[in-house]
């Protein structure tokens, strides 16, 4: 039986918008019976018919001209500024249309659950699109994890006039934000931030530390003023250290050897503290089984290579990753989705959980100014 394309239209052409509809014409080249790009939306004029001269696309001013042409779609990207995503996404759920909102999922709280509670309503599906979850580098670091108890995160960036409607936070910590959620799985305990304004009307640069119920504590730092590009998280777990960086999609991690667990050591150990044996111990068989969790399906341990660490007893482990653009890795899961009504990996109650935190680090940062009397 012939296989229908799913048709896709991309709402709003601007930075992110250009890329979504890049690799929508890869995939539909490498796959034209199973997705075709059909239009794109686009409110400003001047940037719609520069758009649709050089994409060679129908383009229209609104989403509901949109939905009344003879391009209406299945599925679409919505890459409109952040205060907008709410109100397009409603009008495509509440007309059957499956939708990949770009992160942040909203302007605020109550947008986003507004949206979710529309698309369960109508069984619509809703993904989010925090794309450093398909980076090769995240899968390769979930299968490594047994018990994460401390986060380093940095994501720097150099000064551009892009994603200016909202701080830093919701433009470049959240990616952090939404992995170290996934990986911890552990409700929030505590949230201590600062942050300032350097070169825009909103922060610029933030330091944030999050406890979580788990025990585990992560710092973030994140910049859109800096001199460098920078894109890590640096975690640390019983008798492990990993290092993920999203820009060059690799992953280092610092083992101790097995045979370093002596019955000495792990006496000791207990006789500090009654219950670490037996969590050191689970931690060793759980790091043995490499088990990621449910949510991460598909996920599995890649082949590495591993060398001696100059330290006696360390050993150093590098995953060999195939390079993949994580925003194409992600609209074919966004279209594997619509195509078989699966659940997408991100979804929009992470993507709910992940902007709850962002606000709640920005309600952290005000409250900082006005102690400082910054504000």
């Amino acid at each position: 039986m012939a296989t229908t394309p799913i048709r896709v239209a991309v709402i709003g052409v601007g930075a992110f918008g250009r890329n979504h509809v890049r690799v929508y014409r890869e995939l539909e080249a490498a796959h034209p019976e199973l997705v075709q790009l059909v239009a794109i939306v686009e409110a400003d004029a001047i940037t719609r018919d520069a758009a649709a001269a050089r994409l060679n696309l129908p383009a229209y001013a609104s989403v509901e001209a949109l939905l009344v042409s003879p391009h209406r779609p299945h599925a679409a990207s919505i890459c409109v500024p952040t205060v907008h995503h709410a109100s397009v996404a409603e009008v495509l759920l509440q007309n059957g249309i499956d939708v990949l909102i770009e992160k942040p999922f909203a302007n605020n709280l109550e947008d986003a659950d507004r949206v979710l509670a529309l698309a369960r309503a109508n069984n619509r599906i809703l993904q989010i699109g925090h794309l450093e979850r398909f980076n090769p580098a995240v899968g390769a670091t979930i299968a490594r994890l047994n018990r994460p108890m401390f986060f380093e995160a940095h994501r720097l960036s150099i000064f551009t006039p892009r994603s200016l409607d909202v701080d830093v936070v919701l433009d470049l910590m959240i990616h952090d934000l939404d992995i170290v959620l996934a990986l911890t799985n552990s409700p929030v305990h505590d949230v201590r931030a600062v942050g300032l304004p350097i070169l825009s009307r909103k922060v610029d640069i933030a330091n944030v530390r999050i406890e979580f119920n788990s025990g585990c504590v992560a710092n973030f730092t994140a910049s859109r003023v800096s001199t460098e590009q920078v894109r890590k998280i640096r975690l640390f777990q019983p008798r492990q250290y990993i290092s993920l960086d999203f820009a060059k999609q690799e992953v280092i991690s610092i083992n101790v050897d097995p045979t370093m667990a002596t019955p000495a050591t792990l006496a000791a150990l207990a006789a500090n503290d009654p219950a670490a044996k037996a969590k050191l111990a689970a931690a060793a068989e759980a790091q043995g089984r490499n088990d990621p969790p449910a949510s991460w399906s598909g996920i599995r341990r890649a082949p590495s290579t591993t060398v001696p660490h100059p330290s006696a007893g360390l050993i150093i482990d590098k995953p060999d990753l195939p390079k993949a653009e994580p925003l194409r890795l992600e609209l074919e899961d966004f279209l594997h989705c619509v195509r078989h009504r699966t659940s997408p990996r991100v979804t929009g109650e992470a993507g709910v959980a992940a902007l709850a935190l962002a606000l709640e680090i920005n309600q952290q940062i005000a409250s900082h100014s006005r102690r400082a009397g910054l504000s």
